[in-house]
């Protein structure tokens, strides 16, 4: 509504318009999402401003279905076990006139049964640990009014001041010092969340647009500590490349970030990387027409550092500590 405001928001070279705070863009669904936490697959859609609510009444289902999966499965082996076998203080001794004088089951329990309810109540066990966990996180999250991603904002954030010394404190403006007032922005009775996705209440003495100025500082300084690399290898973009190592083949990293084909005299401004991976984006020719941007990782062994072409290309000595 104000044309003034356009400076602290981002902009989606993408979507072709500004992003409206707590908003990201998703590469998988291809559209910016409102209050985005993250893109889930077995869901196949991102979890957001509409569904965060139905995102984690399903994490905490899921794991209490598998719990009554798993005593059915306990019980089911145990009733059938004991029918079969006599625990003795020395011995165990199978009672195989049990079987002949009970009626046959209506569903066969031998050997192939009690393997498959073994290992069905191994996975039910492992999906209630781990989906419990991402239960507990995500009520972590909501009861702080943040998300996943907004956790990360503000991790970086305090890395950024201390990095720089700058002397400033970043306060989170969305949350509103209550649990229960952040528990009630997400979980209502009538399944619809409060507000509208775009405007939302901020804590005392924050600014409407404190984290999407935040987010544009971080920009800026990742722009600042990136370095430039020359592709002196091509590289396909597949998953876990055989023809670059065996480090590099079994430390690909476990993230569904894309990776990216390289040819040899490529350009790219690195961000962050590993011991044998990088991630960064390819310097295109239309980058500045308002092309997509290619970013992902790639094996460290692909490319080398550029040097500086004069001493002009340098950066001065602390003028990072300066910004």
């Amino acid at each position: 509504e104000k044309s003034q405001d356009c400076m602290y928001l981002q902009y989606c070279k993408v979507c072709q318009s500004y992003k409206a705070p707590r908003s990201h863009h998703c590469r998988k669904c291809n559209r910016c999402v409102m209050k985005m936490d993250h893109h889930c697959p077995w869901i196949n859609n991102c979890c957001g401003y509409q569904n965060h609510a139905s995102f984690t009444l399903f994490l905490l289902l899921a794991p209490l279905g598998c719990i009554h999966a798993s005593f059915i499965f306990v019980m089911t082996m145990y009733t059938q076990l004991y029918n079969r076998i006599s625990f003795g203080w020395s011995s165990v001794k199978i009672d195989m006139s049990a079987a002949k004088r009970d009626p046959r089951p209506i569903i066969p329990f031998g050997l192939s049964a009690f393997a498959a309810s073994l290992f069905a109540l191994g996975l039910a066990l492992g999906t209630t640990i781990a989906v419990g966990m991402l239960f507990i996180i995500q009520m972590k999250v909501i009861l702080t009014n943040k998300t996943s991603i907004e956790s990360w904002i503000e991790e970086k954030a305090k890395d950024r001041i201390q990095y720089y010394q700058t002397g400033e404190t970043f306060i989170f403006p969305y949350d509103t010092g209550s649990k229960w007032k952040n528990f009630k922005q997400v979980f209502t009775w009538s399944g619809i969340p409060e507000g509208d996705g775009l405007d939302w209440p901020v804590r005392d003495g924050c600014h409407q647009y404190s984290l999407t100025i935040e987010q544009l500082k971080q920009k800026a300084d990742k722009r600042v500590r990136s370095v430039r690399y020359r592709a002196v290898e091509d590289y396909s973009g597949v998953c876990c490349p055989v023809t670059k190592g065996v480090k590099t083949f079994f430390t690909t990293p476990c993230t569904e970030e894309p990776r990216i084909a390289l040819s040899k005299g490529d350009l790219i401004l690195a961000t962050r990387g590993l011991k044998h991976w990088m991630y960064g984006e390819k310097m295109l020719d239309s980058a500045a027409d308002g092309g997509i941007r290619e970013r992902g990782w790639f094996p460290r062994k692909c490319v080398e550092k550029c040097q500086y072409e004069s001493e002009t290309d340098q950066p001065v000595d602390g003028e990072k500590k300066n910004r």
